[in-house]
């Protein structure tokens, strides 16, 4: 397989594992290409976002900025199956129940939501509606693709420089088993930060909560874990999706 076609291969196989959305009938599904495709988990959210940013545009022809705020958020939890949601809720009930790694790790497999995760994911919708709703709607449509974008650089990064702690490699987690390569790493942060050249320059120093957020978080879960699992990294995107939110408040 060429280079231009395989890279496209692995673009394809992290839209599928990541989101509900379709790709062509061509491309050939293998197992081992799903460790590699995490790579692009920033482009997906690019896409993502983009339809967010898309659904906010149109519905705010129609509705006011709320509505359109929570029309974009309902689109891309559609979009992603809350495929990050579903790892927030279930790190809040692994963390907040647990005691022992054993137990925290048990907890998170378990499909049930609990009371931790109902209220963590509710108070973070909660607070992703309101901080978009405050920002000015002309910046919205970029805001959302790169909150988007680079929130799954952060989780993505730390493939790279964590441990996964699943004992085995269930189907649910293939993409996370293998350590991220620096190439990798390399194109998951030109993609994660290439929104960024769609807004003004204070918007770089957002970046900086952003790692700090994202080292906090890393020796939290080395502390209770020793290292991430799926649903760390879909904690990880949540919380700083809505950190990059928080941050183009302040200076927007």
């Amino acid at each position: 397989m060429t280079l231009m076609p395989h890279q496209l291969t692995l673009f394809f196989i992290a839209l599928m594992f990541y989101t509900r959305l379709p790709i062509p009938s061509w491309v050939e599904y293998d197992s081992a290409y799903l460790p590699r495709s995490s790579r692009y988990l920033p482009l997906v959210g690019f896409l993502v976002g983009g339809i967010g940013a898309l659904v906010f545009w149109l519905s705010h022809w129609l509705w006011p900025v709320s509505i359109a705020v929570l029309l974009s958020i309902i689109a891309t939890v559609l979009v992603t199956g809350a495929f990050h949601e579903d790892g927030l809720a279930d790190s809040c009930d692994g963390f907040g129940g647990g005691w022992s790694t054993e137990q925290i790790l048990t907890i998170m497999k378990d499909s049930r939501v609990g009371t931790f995760g109902m209220v963590g994911l509710s108070l973070m919708l909660g607070l992703k509606f309101i901080t978009l709703h405050e920002i000015s709607p002309p910046l919205l449509p970029s805001i959302i693709i790169a909150g988007h974008t680079i929130s799954r650089l952060m989780a993505v990064s730390f493939l790279y420089s964590h441990d996964y702690v699943r004992p085995q490699a269930q189907s649910k987690a293939q993409a996370h088993a293998q350590r991220m390569a620096g190439s990798e790493l390399l194109i998951a942060v030109l993609l994660g930060l290439f929104p960024l050249l769609f807004l003004s320059l204070s918007f770089i120093l957002l970046l900086i909560p952003l790692i700090v957020v994202r080292q906090l978080l890393g020796r939290y879960f080395v502390k209770r874990l020793g290292g991430f699992t799926g649903d760390c990294l879909g904690a990880t995107q949540q919380l700083t999706e809505v950190v990059f939110y928080l941050g183009c408040v302040v200076v927007s």
